[in-house]
């Protein structure tokens, strides 16, 4: 038997989908985080680079490098961002 798929359009937030509190912080870290990530591979920096680029310990690089955007504050990801 064939079961019929149900498709919801999203709201462009999938925090907010999914019912999360802080869906809009969340969804901001994450926009931000990925722009900072972008950057960052575009330039081919090393971790150690960008540790010291970004005065970040080489743990919080490969947080940030592997998209764990809530370990850092909306303030602190611009601040990469720049």
């Amino acid at each position: 038997m064939r079961q019929e798929q149900i498709f919801e359009e999203s709201s462009g937030n999938v925090f907010a989908d999914i019912g999360l509190e802080d869906a809009d912080e969340l969804f901001t870290r994450g926009k931000i985080g990925i722009q900072v990530i972008r950057l960052l591979k575009k330039r081919h920096l090393k971790q150690g680079k960008i540790s010291e680029i970004l005065n970040i310990s080489p743990q919080e690089v490969s947080h940030l490098m592997n998209g764990e955007f809530q370990r850092f504050s909306e303030g602190k990801l611009l601040d990469f961002l720049k």
